[in-house]
């Protein structure tokens, strides 16, 4: 992966000549020493950054702007094909492996509400505002609208990492952020078409958005179920590494081939290989394969933010900041002027979102490095694209520092959760009994393989049994107590509740497969599901 980040940071992509090849040793040593320099200054930050409690990004970003791109080779900046053809991939999937999809289903009509209708209509009040305030070209003021409503999860998610929030809520924030960005992506091509021709039609445009969506979810189906087969064959780590890299960037590249929404084809992918894909594995190899993709989303976000501060000239960024402020206010009033209104409708259809929630949701909605990259494949001759650059990098800076820095003392004053000592002795107790199941599973794997004589498996299944039993004992006793006071109660309702909302999905997902294979009638189904949807609505939010 550090090869890949290397990639990722040569712009320069001149043929090598006869001439040429003197030069390409002595670059590719400017390269690497560049990025040992970086390296070296993202540990620093993460030191420097958890010293102060501040968000790891937004000390990238401080950090990159102390750096001037005069120390640096030409080589070495953001470059757009290869944050969207290699690093965005590498983004989307990390983040979709690593998705609840059994929690994910119960706030789907949520997220699709908020991350299609709400990304199309805050596109269109952002830019509106951006015309009249700016005094853009429609055109321009409308690609802008859409490069703004695209949120960056990572300064979101590590804010909830130093302020513990629900798991529904951090859900909902990754699987937006999933889903918009194939959006924002398909929106922002029909714009592009839109200039291109000159002309287009709303059918055009249907028709383009549907073909995106529905080709690119039939594609991410058929590349992950092949690599969920393909993993039934293997249980080697390495190999299923590379075939994971393989499935991720291969995804990307064919839906961009074929016409399709590529960032939702790689989601797809992504969601279906974690959930279906690591049950066909060891449990090391699931455990090899999450560290490989955290540590490959978390190397990619290090280069992709520290350059963002590199990129931006300091003197440029002081000239566009009251235009950049400006543009906060826009897309924050476009967000704030649909999340509310759609989230209120949400009421008549799926269960209604806590209003402090829907705070978080607004203040949440941080701008990154995806905006920086749709800006530079702007078309070179749209109007005003120089300023729009500028325009988008300082909305960013501004954000990232601004939003981000406010964003955990936020949370933290909307008091989402109030951990409870009753809460963490209950974590501890799943924790033991997690893990020493996981520990009898490898243990049975290793057996099985011949790696482990039958003598010391029994010794050591015994040890974690022992374990289990106590967990289990544990567990047992603690609901079988009645709770002394009222907070105790809801505490442990609310973990009920989590858990009767995981089988209840689990019951609603096997009727249904039920159904499909004809196994059960449509009557005796629907039924059923109805019942269990009642009862899903009836559950408290977690």
């Amino acid at each position: 992966m550090g090869t890949t980040l290397a990639m990722g940071l040569w712009l320069a992509e001149e043929p090598l000549g006869a001439g040429a090849l003197a030069n390409t040793t002595s670059d590719v040593t400017g390269l690497v020493n560049a990025l040992i320099v970086l390296l070296l200054m993202a540990t620093v930050v993460a030191l420097i950054t958890r010293r102060l409690r501040i968000p790891y990004v937004v000390g990238l970003v401080l950090a990159g702007l102390s750096i001037t791109q005069s120390v640096l080779p030409e080589s070495v900046g953001l470059n757009p094909e290869i944050i969207l053809n290699l690093f965005l991939p590498i983004l989307i999937f990390e983040a979709a492996i690593n998705t609840d999809i059994s929690r994910l289903r119960s706030t789907i009509k949520l997220i699709a509400l908020i991350a299609g209708p709400g990304v199309l209509l805050a596109a269109m009040i952002t830019a509106a505002i951006l015309q009249w305030g700016l005094g853009l070209a429609t055109i321009t003021a409308a690609a802008i609208g859409v490069i703004l409503t695209i949120t960056d999860t990572v300064s979101v998610i590590a804010a909830f990492r130093t302020v513990p929030v629900p798991p529904r809520l951090a859900t909902i924030v990754e699987g937006e952020s999933l889903l918009n960005d194939g959006t924002a992506l398909v929106l922002l091509g029909l714009i592009t078409t839109v200039h291109t021709q000159g002309s287009f039609t709303v059918g055009e445009g249907l028709q383009q958005i549907v073909i995106a969506f529905v080709g690119g979810g039939v594609l991410g189906l058929g590349l992950g179920y092949l690599c969920v087969g393909l993993f039934q064959q293997l249980d080697d780590a390495l190999s299923n590494i590379l075939l994971t890299v393989a499935v991720s960037l291969g995804t990307f590249q064919i839906g961009h081939e074929i016409g399709v929404s590529s960032a939702i084809a790689v989601v797809v992918a992504g969601l279906v290989i974690g959930e279906l894909g690591f049950r066909q594995t060891s449990a090391s190899t699931k455990v090899t394969l999450l560290n490989f993709w955290e540590y490959a989303g978390f190397g990619v976000n290090t280069f992709i933010f520290l350059l963002v501060g590199i990129e931006v000239d300091p003197e440029v960024l002081l000239q566009t900041i009251p235009a950049a402020l400006f543009a906060v206010l826009a897309y924050q009033t476009g967000r704030v002027l649909t999340t509310y209104p759609l989230l209120y409708l949400l009421r008549f259809f799926d269960r209604p979102l806590p209003l402090r929630w829907q705070h978080v949701l607004i203040l949440g909605n941080v701008k990154g490095s995806l905006s920086m990259a749709l800006a530079l494949s702007l078309p070179t001759d749209l109007p005003g694209r120089s300023q729009v650059i500028a325009l988008v990098f300082s909305t960013v800076l501004v954000s990232l520092v601004g939003q981000g820095l406010t964003l955990p003392w936020l949370v933290k004053r909307l008091r989402l959760t109030i951990p409870s000592a009753t809460r963490q002795h209950l974590e501890t107790l799943q924790l033991n009994l997690i893990a020493a199941k996981a520990g009898q599973q490898e243990l049975a794997a290793l057996l099985q393989s011949g790696s482990l004589p039958k003598n010391l498996y029994e010794e050591l299944f015994a040890a974690y049994q022992a374990q289990i039993a106590s967990a289990d004992r544990e567990l047992r006793d603690f609901y079988n107590q009645r709770p002394l006071d009222d907070n105790a109660h809801l505490e442990d309702q609310s973990h009920l509740d989590g858990l009767r909302r995981r089988l209840y999905l689990a019951e609603k997902g096997a009727v249904n497969d039920a159904l499909r294979k004809g196994l059960l009638s449509e009557e005796t189904s629907q039924s059923y599901v109805r019942a269990l949807n009642e009862k899903l609505l009836a559950l408290k939010d977690d």
